[in-house]
């Protein structure tokens, strides 16, 4: 069997605003065109997930809500920036085979080059700007069953470049 991983970064948040925390920032008019044409995308190549972990931070939430997947998804404090480990045990945890993860960098960054056997050929993958999505397989039967740098990249999107920017 194969698990599929979609790993994103949630779309652009706003700096602009009077909210109370960093937790509380919600996206800009940028941030919530990207999401549905990350989506958009996703569906195209057919790579919707069955499952969305995510931060429960307002920029996560709202990428994964205007992503519109019909999919069930658990918001979780444990990944508000959160770092590799982190992501790997609660990837590690997921029940379905298409997992989809929404977080933050540096987190999403590392973990991205950290779960994949070699990165995909795109001039973005390191910075993993937001919006940015990574496709990858794992062939294993569970996700307990992952384990570091044996992921084979499959895809990479960024919004910006979807949207033709």
């Amino acid at each position: 069997m194969t698990c599929t991983l979609i790993l994103t970064r949630h779309a652009k948040s706003a700096w602009d605003t009077n909210v109370p925390s960093d937790h509380a920032r919600p996206l800009n008019k940028r941030g919530r065109r990207s999401a549905p044409v990350i989506a958009a995308w996703l569906s195209d190549n057919g790579y919707l997930p069955d499952q969305v972990i995510s931060s429960s931070a307002q920029r996560t939430r709202e990428t994964c809500d205007l992503m519109e997947l019909g999919v069930p998804a658990t918001f979780t404090e444990r990944l508000y920036h959160a770092n590799s480990d982190i992501l790997f045990k609660e990837l590690s945890q997921a029940e379905k085979p298409r997992v989809m993860l929404i977080g933050h960098n540096p987190g999403i960054a590392a973990f991205a080059h950290s779960i994949v056997s070699s990165p995909p050929d795109h001039s973005r993958f390191d910075d993993y700007p937001t919006g940015a999505t990574l496709v990858a397989e794992f062939d294993i039967d569970s996700w307990k069953d992952l384990s570091w740098s044996s992921g084979k990249a499959i895809d990479f999107a960024v919004p910006r470049e979807l949207l033709g920017e």
